[in-house]
């Protein structure tokens, strides 16, 4: 459900049912469309509550491994749910009661925990390292996702957006991504624990993920809000020639991303050899402003 092809690979082979969904929305297939029609029903069905081991998919013989926790099999399946979450949301699917469901769930648990005195020192000692507690529940890139399509849901939830925005403009913790889960320490890559984009050096680590996540963010109003992100997307507009095309600071090399999660939109265009390497780019530069409210002009 979740694997993505190799990074240098420009294929699909081996691509999960979200990403591939996720890839299809990209490139404008309508949710009615028979491969989203087969693809949602599933993913419906990944949205309930339960105990099925059939719904952990391709995690589930690491999970149900013997000497493997509840609390494990808890996250796999609170994992998937947001990741199917995301993928309807961006489907179009905000007012079906299922997904507003899986959606309120996820954001109450959230809203518990931004709550609580553990949101500020969610990290505990385990040995000679630190980890985020038990009863730490931060917003997954699948959950801000899931968020970031549904509109209507946030203008309802107007307090868990508020919390939300905290967390996110917090400094990005040192510490690597482990958490206690049952009797184990777990790596937890997907949680977001901060500013995912506190620099120019974030930006030029991974251009794509930038990309994507001041996307991400413009989706919830916060770009507007944030003078720091609002900078970093300038230096990107900056980026683009007279002709509105964007071009890298440094080489001719398409940039490429370490992030999983920014495969279903980075790059939708195949490899080519001339301006159209920077297609993608200059999209998102677009789209960011219009999302932000920005205007567009055409060239």
């Amino acid at each position: 459900m979740l694997t993505v092809p190799p990074a240098r690979s420009d294929g699909f082979e081996g691509v999960g049912t979200v990403h591939a969904l996720r890839r299809l929305l990209e490139y404008g297939w309508d949710k009615d469309s028979p491969p989203v029609n087969q693809a949602r029903r599933i993913l419906f069905r990944l949205l309930a509550e339960d105990d099925d081991p059939a719904l952990l998919f391709e995690l589930g013989p690491k999970v149900l491994a013997k000497g493997k926790t509840e609390e494990e099999r808890l996250m796999v399946r609170q994992t998937l749910r947001e990741a199917a979450g995301s993928a309807l949301a961006q489907a179009g699917f905000e007012s079906d009661p299922r997904l507003r469901g899986a959606a309120r769930r996820t954001l109450d648990r959230m809203m518990e925990f931004l709550k609580s005195p553990v949101a500020a020192k969610p990290w505990i000692r385990v040995g000679n390292q630190q980890v985020l507690s038990p009863e730490a529940f931060p917003p997954s890139i699948y959950a801000l996702q899931m968020w970031a399509h549904m509109p209507l849901f946030r203008s309802e939830h107007y307090e868990g957006m508020e919390l939300l925005y905290r967390w996110l403009t917090r400094a990005l913790p040192r510490q690597e991504q482990m958490q206690v889960v049952g009797k184990k320490i777990v790596p937890v890559p997907l949680m977001v624990l901060g500013d995912k984009l506190p620099h120019r050096n974030a930006v030029e680590d991974d251009v794509p993920a930038a990309m994507g996540w001041l996307e991400l963010i413009s989706r919830f109003g916060f770009l507007r809000r944030n003078d720091n992100w609002s900078k970093m997307y300038e230096r990107f507009v900056d980026d683009c020639g007279r002709d509105g095309v964007w071009h890298p600071h440094k080489g001719l090399v398409i940039p490429r991303s370490s992030a999983a999660w920014i495969w279903s939109a980075y790059p939708l265009e195949s490899p080519h050899g001339g301006d159209e390497r920077w297609a993608d780019m200059t999209f998102r530069i677009g789209l960011i402003a219009r999302l932000s409210g920005r205007p567009v002009k055409l060239i």
